[in-house]
């Protein structure tokens, strides 16, 4: 089964976040993805066995025990790899994307020893909205995103996609909690 680390927002934030990018000012055709499968992946693990999850799951448990909850805010759009080239349109993250680099990194250092590669390149805090329809698109110049859509993260799902002709299915496998907030009395 093809399997993933995310953060998923909450349902209000990822409708928010489809309807604006319905609206960015691209040319070029693209298929924006359904609210129910808008996340934040932390570590794509790929096709994995049911018989490893449980070693998977504890890792991603121990990660998870070292680290607080925090917000989260997407701010701005970007594409991958690049504005006038895109094969994907993104929100970016403002607040948290510090927080979500050291998640990344720690289930990164957890997993490797399992035999999960490490990815190249570093890692950018992202939520993907839209993918191109075959070519690349160009991303024009957007308006900044009017509403707040600061979240809190409290957990990491790890999930299963299974392909579809009119996208994914995800299906959550596990949720793991993080740390109880350390400043709480």
């Amino acid at each position: 089964m093809r399997v993933f680390i995310a953060v998923f927002p909450p349902l209000q934030v990822r409708e928010t976040l489809r309807r604006t990018a319905r609206n960015l000012p691209v040319k070029g055709g693209v298929r924006c993805i359904k609210p129910s499968n808008i996340h934040l992946t932390l570590k794509f693990l790929g096709d994995t066995g049911e018989e490893d999850l449980d070693e998977i799951g504890a890792a991603i448990a121990a990660v998870c025990g070292k680290h607080e909850p925090f917000e989260i805010e997407p701010r701005g759009f970007g594409a991958f790899p690049s504005d006038r080239k895109a094969r994907i349109l993104w929100a970016g993250i403002d607040e948290g994307s510090e927080q979500l680099r050291s998640l990344a990194k720690d289930l990164e250092n957890t997993l490797a020893p399992l035999g999960f590669a490490r990815e190249r390149g570093v890692f950018t805090p992202h939520i993907t909205l839209c993918r191109s329809k075959g070519r690349p698109v160009a991303l024009g110049e957007w308006e900044p995103i009017a509403e707040d859509l600061r979240f809190r993260a409290d957990e990491v799902e790890l999930m299963k996609s299974s392909p579809r002709k009119d996208g994914a299915v995800y299906e959550v496998l596990k949720t793991f909690a993080f740390e109880v907030d350390r400043q709480a009395p």
